[in-house]
């Protein structure tokens, strides 16, 4: 008996060590698809919602615009996992969100010192911000702040708030999901309301009807070469993923990088939020490769000697700083990462 559990965990160790290998073998390199930088957008739900508004504020000079759902202002949590969980997620009278006069100071000291673009390329920023009424993870109140913060830098008319959707805390599709007023793995939720589409016109302008049904690829490429050769110690994956439709195979296409939220990473959930968020049949009639970069669920130290802690147990993109305190600046790992992914896109084809 004993002999026989022993052959069994050998046999599942070696299937495990062969999956994980097939695995890291069948993420390809990303392709150069002489992308248009000019055209780049994001979006991102809860902490990819304040990722979103980091790359956008940080890479300000390529993104035209940004779509934010359940997210909030730039350099909210100001380096702290307590100012993140509390000021930034549901404030209180004793944990009050920044003003944003104090967040637009630090976006102009940020830039002042060269750690970000200049602020004045927001003056002619698209942003589109969408809080569900039954979300109570991120408080309706957060994502109101984020408007204040782009409003200190672009007109009203550029920056639209969506707040009347009886919505829980998820990424909102027309038909993918669980029902609309729930907070529940894989959090997509079927509102009748399309949030990708939404978001997509409003930076685009009026989009081409979307296709009935996906028709490009989805590649599934090595993220490591774009965090130094280790992901694992900035919380990022090995495999990313990108949406490319057969009209950009040939270049000239825009790129909208959409961050998932905590929890929805494809270690989580798998390629749902890549397939279901709603993104790829816009993308298809509309040039645009939507990229789909991943992270990882990190609790503990990276490397034996002078390596890093990290703190991360939900997968959540770093907007308090557990990558160090450039986390909301070019420099930032995840953010340069991102970057790095863009730039290849952009880069000519072969």
């Amino acid at each position: 008996m004993v002999n026989a559990v022993r052959a069994f965990l050998c046999a599942a160790t070696v299937a495990g060590t062969l999956a994980l290998a097939a695995a890291t073998h069948a993420a390809e390199r990303l392709p150069p698809l002489a992308t248009e930088l000019a055209g780049t957008s994001v979006s991102g739900i809860s902490s990819g919602g304040f990722m979103a508004v980091q790359f956008h504020v940080a890479h300000s000079g390529i993104v035209r615009g940004a779509g934010v759902i359940a997210g909030g202002p730039f350099y909210c949590a100001e380096g702290s996992v307590t100012r993140a969980m509390f000021n930034c997620m549901r404030p209180g009278s004793f944990t009050p969100l920044p003003a944003t006069d104090v967040l637009k100071a630090f976006a102009t000291s940020f830039a002042a010192a060269g750690r970000i673009d200049p602020t004045a390329n927001l003056g002619s920023a698209r942003v589109w911000l969408f809080t569900g009424s039954k979300d109570t993870t991120v408080m309706p109140e957060v994502v109101a702040a984020a408007r204040r913060f782009y409003l200190a830098f672009a007109p009203p008319a550029n920056v639209v708030l969506v707040d009347t959707v009886p919505a829980g805390h998820a990424m909102i599709t027309y038909d993918a999901g669980k029902a609309c007023d729930v907070t529940q793995a894989p959090f997509i939720n079927d509102c009748d309301f399309d949030a990708a589409g939404e978001l997509l016109a409003h930076i685009y302008g009026p989009l081409a009807a979307a296709a009935a049904k996906a028709g490009g690829r989805t590649v599934a490429f090595d993220q490591r070469e774009f965090a130094g050769g280790d992901a694992f110690a900035v919380s990022l994956a090995d495999t990313g993923f990108a949406y490319v439709p057969r009209a950009c195979e040939a270049g000239g296409c825009r790129v909208h990088v959409a961050f998932h939220g905590c929890k929805q990473a494809h270690e989580a959930i798998g390629e749902r939020f890549v397939r279901d968020s709603g993104y790829s049949r816009w993308a298809d009639t509309n040039r645009l490769v939507v990229l789909f970069p991943q992270t990882i669920a990190r609790h503990g130290w990276s490397g034996w000697w002078g390596g890093s802690f990290v703190f991360n147990p939900n997968g959540c993109w770093d907007w308090w700083g557990y990558t160090g305190p450039g986390y909301a600046t070019r420099a930032g790992p995840q953010i340069r990462a991102v970057r790095a992914m863009i730039d290849r896109l952009a880069e000519p084809k072969r």
